[in-house]
């Protein structure tokens, strides 16, 4: 019996096998009690072993190394892997190396009369290399889409934290929250204009009362989006200027001569008329 129809038998049991050593008490996928989960899991590993197997058989036309890529980009686009810590995944690729290597025991204590010692050592080098080249394409693979992922929340939290809120038919807050770097601040420009073109926001009052500090590119950006604004057709006001950031203003030589600021909201609100746009 050659090595590929001994795995092809055992085939049903792999994953059975691997399933019934994982430590069920780690976090991510594998600490899962959710039937439908499990049986995801199991499903995952199967097909994982249905292409590992058709390595040793000599037979096969089809790319084993396609096979496997498929399986990785399914593998890192699965929600549940992408909450799984990286190490527990490198760990159960090694437990499952470890299984091939205790059936090639099996396989050449029960077959080894027939077989030279080069076989057997042939075989323990194809799961090894196999193994390490998949963990390997594995972890860039899992590591960019971590950092997609990362960045796709980064540029949702940052949008939804600079959010137009309509005051009446004619005038709209935009209050800032946080550190504002760079980014964030091209960000919210972007957003802020579209939004206000889009809306045909007449007046917009800009509240800086939560905004610790802005350095001079960010103070530079917020000058840019007054301007921008007032482009497309929306007058500004501010609220809420801290002394650091008015000092950094004028350190880099904005003029905000032109506007109407208060000292906060509340203050805005009272001077406000709501029945004309004059702010």
């Amino acid at each position: 019996m050659l090595f590929y129809d001994y795995l092809h038998e055992k085939l049903p049991s792999l994953t059975e096998e691997w399933y019934h050593g994982l430590d069920k008490t780690k976090g991510g996928v594998y600490g899962t009690c959710n039937p439908l989960e499990i049986e995801t899991l199991k499903k995952q590993n199967y097909d994982f072993h249905s292409i590992f197997i058709t390595l040793f058989d000599e037979d096969e036309d089809s790319c084993s190394d396609e096979a496997f890529q498929r399986w990785i980009d399914s593998i890192t686009s699965d929600e549940a892997h992408l909450n799984t810590a990286l190490p527990d995944i490198i760990e159960e690729f090694h437990r499952n190396q470890q299984l091939y290597l205790q059936h090639v025991e099996k396989y050449f204590y029960h077959h080894g009369d027939q077989l030279a010692f080069e076989d057997y050592a042939s075989c323990v080098q194809k799961i090894t290399d196999t193994f390490k080249d998949i963990v390997v394409a594995f972890s860039i693979k899992n590591q960019a889409k971590s950092k997609q992922l990362i960045h796709a929340q980064s540029e949702l939290i940052t949008e939804l934290s600079s959010p137009i809120i309509d005051l009446n038919e004619k005038i709209s807050l935009l209050p800032l929250v946080g550190e504002i770097d760079t980014h964030r601040a091209k960000i919210i420009f972007t957003n802020t204009i579209e939004s206000c073109a889009k809306r045909q926001i007449q007046c917009l009052l800009v509240d800086l009362s939560g905004v610790p500090i802005i350095d001079t590119m960010v103070a530079n950006e917020l000058f840019q989006l007054i301007k921008g604004l007032t482009l497309v057709g929306t007058r500004t006001s501010l609220s809420g200027v801290r002394p650091e950031i008015a000092q950094t203003a004028v350190q880099i030589g904005i003029d905000f001569s032109g506007l109407k600021i208060y000292s906060s909201i509340a203050h805005a609100l009272a001077r406000l008329d709501f029945s004309t746009i004059d702010m």
